[in-house]
């Protein structure tokens, strides 16, 4: 997470930063009013949390009372800091640490200017498990003790790297830290904790467990090693094992089969394949691995990654064999009717996806659920919603998703975007005897319109999905959190870690007959780089080029942007890498088509917007936010897709950052008679964030049945911003009339003196206008 009061206006920093640290277990307690903030979190794959604040003079709380139980430490690294815990009052200087555990609150005063790292350590890590107790009170190390210095060159190793820092690179860190704060607590422990004899061979033991832990991925570790490295005899090894009942090839096995069991739970590691993961923690071979998995959690690997969770965690009986699935036959085998596929002749399928995730359909059992959906040839539909289109996932109401999402603009630079990109390539995948993918829209099959290809580019956007929401009816409401959402790196070695994306000036775009220079007319493509930097990330132009005719695969020419995919040969462009000097663009990631499936008989272009969501191209559906979203078809049927990096209000051109991106979402079912008022009433898309509501008004706002059977093509020709405004007007008025009991006039009125009205597109065939509500508004 990243986050700086510097993104919002004045008036809304206090309440942005006050939720941007409750995400991270700290309150506000009070702050000055000309208030700064930047916060930069990164949690490894064993959950330990790094937060790194910058700020100027505030009061904050650290309450972990609501987090499971964790051992937390604070390193000051600029600035002064006095902290208090009942009776206990701590002063800290740069590089000294204060630290504590369990759930009592503690105050941190911070008077000035000030930069810290905070660090939760969850309790069940192995290192701390065994150990004594989370300590009740606070305490603090001193820069200038031994323990205090090593630890603190640590963590400001940490705190310097955590904009950059990866998975893989955290992981000596996550290793270490827990033995760092072991050896602090024993140090702190009073002499009769550790108890004589019982406490020395204890004190081996720990040692011991350390030494295995980090040497758990060498598929030699043996006994002796071990036994050598500290000095004593294999055989007094084994007792002190006994001792403690097990042997060590048990407690090595086990901490294996840990170690895997995390990473298989893990969204970090969603694209790894198990068997990656079992060779990385030191198993030889996938069969022994899965029988001892078995045995040890009695379900298989493959089981727990689909539905994330323990039989005792699900709260049932364990099972053996695959778990109960809502639809049978794997996703391959799952044809859509509405979309035939034309996959005759180009190979293998599935070797071309090798690697990625694993199949993703699920127990929909009860209790909450993390669900993986990658995006992949069978995971995917292009340019089109349709109610007929079975589920790729189904989840219950609650459940969590991390989804990946493929930009429909990524063979504007393949080099950067999709080479090395297994999904990419396989969705993209287009030869002169066939695509991958066939249908790109919802226009006809054979092309008969205009000839451009299957589905004619009428709809453009690769959708991931769709997903099944149990127990989603007609007149529910659904509501679609954003969690967290990032670009997806490039895979090719020359830009490893490194996220595109692009920008079409194209010939839909608003500016189009407005041109000044020549040529005229002209499309222009405009390639960015995401990176990550101090304070939020930022966009920077790479190149620029025109486009030039392009012949694809199947020998059909394309004189302009009109066909979703069509490979561009660098050779025929030139490309301009003077564009945008010294220009930073903030990044606001976002998706821009959110969608439940309409109900309609006829396939539907996924370009228009309307009351079921789509491409409503709002930059605020981002991290933080909502959208509610009304159910029209069983199931709902929820489509996510063109992932966005950043984008102005309007949408001037045409596209935004078009960036592939991968988000985790919450999935939340409201039932027509059991929500809320402001749920209750909705029959259009409404976005939430933590300070407003977002009211999403079309010029043509249900126009599948407002334009009747030409609808798709008469929409492209009705968009007015009048109509849009209109819209946007009349939803936001009977918003505050049904959720505040406000008169019509006091609507009204409110509406001119209190509410922003936007334009959010004049690019979809159906342009957009947004009512911005400041929750402020209301004192109570």
């Amino acid at each position: 997470m990243r986050f700086t009061t510097n993104a919002y206006p004045r008036e809304q920093r206090q309440d942005a930063w006050r939720f941007a640290l409750r995400r991270v277990s700290l309150e506000v307690q009070a702050t000055s009013e000309d208030l700064y903030g930047e916060l930069v979190s990164f949690t490894s794959g064993q959950g330990i949390q790094f937060v790194r604040v910058t700020g100027n003079g505030q009061s904050l709380a650290i309450d972990m009372a609501q987090e499971a139980p964790s051992f937390w430490l604070v390193l000051l690294l600029e600035g002064r800091l006095s902290a208090r815990q009942g009776t206990t009052t701590i002063d800290l200087a740069e590089g000294d640490i204060l630290y504590g555990g369990g759930a009592s609150r503690t105050q941190v005063d911070l008077a000035g200017e000030h930069r810290f790292l905070l660090v939760k350590v969850p309790h069940a890590l192995p290192a701390l498990r065994s150990r004594s107790a989370l300590p009740s009170q606070i305490s603090n190390l001193i820069a200038d003790e031994a323990i205090g210095r090593m630890l603190s060159a640590l963590l400001r190793s940490v705190a310097d790297t955590i904009v950059d820092v990866s998975d893989d690179q955290i992981r000596p860190v996550e290793l270490a830290l827990p033995e760092f704060i072991a050896a602090t607590l024993l140090d702190k422990a009073p002499v009769k904790e550790l108890g004589g004899a019982a406490g020395a061979r204890a004190a081996i033991l720990e040692r011991v467990f350390q030494s295995i832990e980090m040497r758990l991925s060498d598929p030699n570790l043996s006994i002796h090693q071990i036994a050598a490295e500290h000095r004593i005899s294999p055989r007094y090894l084994q007792k002190l094992f006994e001792s403690a009942g097990e042997s060590f090839s048990q407690f090595v096995k086990f901490r294996r089969l840990e170690r895997c069991r995390l990473d298989l739970g893990s969204p970090l590691h969603a694209q790894r394949s198990i068997s990656e993961i079992l060779y990385q923690w030191g198993f030889n071979d996938s069969a022994s691995f899965s029988r001892a998995f078995r045995e040890r959690y009695a379900m298989s690997p493959r089981e727990y990654r689909k539905v994330g969770a323990l039989p005792e965690d699900m709260g049932e009986a364990p099972r053996r064999g695959r778990p109960s699935a809502q639809k049978e036959g794997r996703p391959e085998e799952r044809e859509d009717s509405a979309a035939p596929s034309t996959r005759e002749g180009l190979g293998d399928v599935e070797g071309l996806v090798d690697g990625l995730v694993e199949d993703v359909q699920v127990d929909a059992a009860r209790g909450v659920r993390h669900h993986a959906l990658p995006v992949r040839p069978d995971t995917i539909h292009w340019g089109y919603f349709s109610k007929t289109l079975k589920p790729a996932l189904e989840v219950c109401s609650g459940d969590y998703v991390t989804v990946e999402t493929l930009t429909h603009h990524a063979n504007d630079d393949a080099e950067r975007m999709i080479d090395g990109d297994p999904a990419a390539e396989a969705i993209y995948r287009w030869t002169a005897e066939g695509k991958v993918i066939d249908r790109r829209g919802a226009g006809p099959l054979d092309a008969s319109v205009v000839g451009r290809g299957p589905g004619e580019g009428f709809g453009v956007h690769i959708c991931t999905g769709p997903i099944a929401i149990s127990g989603a009816e007609p007149g529910d409401v659904v509501q679609v959190r954003i969690l967290d959402i990032d670009p997806r790196p490039s895979r090719n070695p020359r830009f490893a870690g490194r996220a595109f994306g692009s920008n079409v000036a194209a010939y839909w775009g608003f500016h189009y007959a407005e041109l000044l220079t020549e040529p005229k007319p002209r499309e222009v493509i405009t390639i960015y780089e995401i990176e990550k930097g101090a304070g939020l990330p930022v966009a920077h132009a790479v190149y620029n080029y025109r486009w030039t005719p392009q012949t694809d695969p199947s020998g059909v020419i394309h004189p302009m942007y009109d066909y979703p995919g069509v490979p561009v040969d660098p050779e025929t462009t030139e490309k301009n890498f003077n564009v945008l000097r010294d220009i930073e663009i903030p990044v606001r990631p976002h998706f821009g088509v959110v969608a439940l499936a309409p109900a309609h008989s006829d396939l539907v272009d996924s370009v228009p917007p309307a009351n079921f969501g789509g491409n409503i191209d709002n930059w605020r559906l981002g991290p933080g936010a909502s959208v509610f979203l009304p159910v029209a078809v069983p199931g709902g049927l929820l489509s996510l897709g063109d992932p966005h990096a950043s984008q102005g209000d309007g949408e001037l051109c045409g596209t935004a950052i078009e960036c592939s991106m991968t988000a985790v979402i919450q999935v939340i079912l409201h039932k027509a008679k059991a929500a809320a008022p402001h749920v209750r009433e909705l029959d259009y898309p409404m976005i939430e964030t933590p300070t407003e509501y977002v009211i999403l008004g079309f010029s043509n706002p249900d126009y599948l049945r407002e334009l009747g059977g030409k609808a798709q093509s008469e929409v492209y020709k009705r968009s007015s911003i009048d109509a849009a405004m209109r819209d946007a007007f009349r939803k936001a008025r009977r918003f505050l009339m049904t959720i505040r009991d406000l008169s019509e006039d006091e609507a009204i009125s409110l509406l001119s003196v209190g509410v922003d009205f936007g334009i959010s597109q004049v690019a979809n065939g159906n342009w957009g206008v947004h009512a911005v509500i400041s929750k402020a508004l209301f004192t109570n």
